[in-house]
């Protein structure tokens, strides 16, 4: 593997809360629906990273604040109008909960994003692994780089139609659908041809990311400037925070 280092370019924003109101719904698949967002106070927003993220403040009793992290998964400037992408996995968590009865008109807040990492310029190809929760992220990141790049990406998922979600295609592109769980993403990696050129990110449940970072580390032998793994949220924790280390025995990131 090459010494050279990937770097990445970022850029921060202004912060910035700002009062919306839902436009529409869509469902895209089986197990996930589009909320569209629109409002006067969007003039400003900006979000240029594959893996910038809002922080969304759903309605709560008094004297509770209830926020959870989504990636913005279109923005219309033009229109004023902001899409996310919502997992409706019929549990009463505070995000399906919304998500499940949202209607035009109905409010919402989102904060952010407070910054943005640009994909790193020296990657000539990309190797993507996503499940359901992280497919705005691995649309943006296909969309950042295709034309200039190979992209290799796995969609994680039991749903039959999840390819039907409006993933970025084209020359260049390879979308697959493996199944869920560590084995299936560390199946799949393996097969994957990852040179000096090769830039891997992957995101979805915490737990189940584990395997497949210690692998990239310590077999692949790569860099944290050439992998990255992030836990987008781990099975039965609420709200969990995805800053904290996705490995706490290898806390590097």
């Amino acid at each position: 593997m090459s010494d050279a280092t990937f770097t990445r370019e970022s850029i921060r924003h202004e912060p910035a809360a700002r009062e919306l109101r839902v436009v529409r719904t869509e469902r895209l698949t089986s197990t996930i629906t589009r909320i569209t967002l629109g409002g006067e106070a969007l003039a400003g927003f900006a979000a240029h990273g594959p893996e910038d993220h809002v922080k969304l403040v759903f309605p709560a009793p008094p004297g509770q604040r209830i926020l959870r992290d989504y990636t913005p998964a279109v923005f219309d400037e033009a229109a004023q109008e902001l899409s996310l992408d919502f997992v409706v996995h019929g549990d009463e968590g505070p995000a399906t909960r919304f998500a499940a009865g949202a209607r035009p008109g109905d409010p919402l807040v989102v904060a952010g994003p407070r910054g943005s990492r640009l994909p790193p310029r020296e990657a000539r190809r990309y190797v993507l692994i996503a499940d359901e929760a992280s497919l705005p992220a691995m649309s943006r990141w296909i969309a950042a780089v295709r034309g200039r790049a190979e992209v290799v990406a796995f969609v994680q998922s039991e749903s039959s139609d999840v390819l039907d979600y409006p993933l970025p295609r084209g020359d260049g592109i390879q979308v697959t659908r493996i199944p869920t769980g560590a084995d299936a993403a560390l199946a799949a990696v393996e097969e994957v041809a990852i040179d000096e050129h090769t830039y891997v990110w992957a995101a979805g449940e915490a737990t189940g990311l584990i395997p497949l970072r210690r692998a990239l580390r310590r077999q692949r032998g790569l860099a944290k400037d050439r992998a990255k793994v992030d836990g987008y949220w781990r099975r039965g924790v609420a709200g969990m925070d995805h800053h904290a280390p996705l490995d706490p025995e290898d806390p590097e990131d």
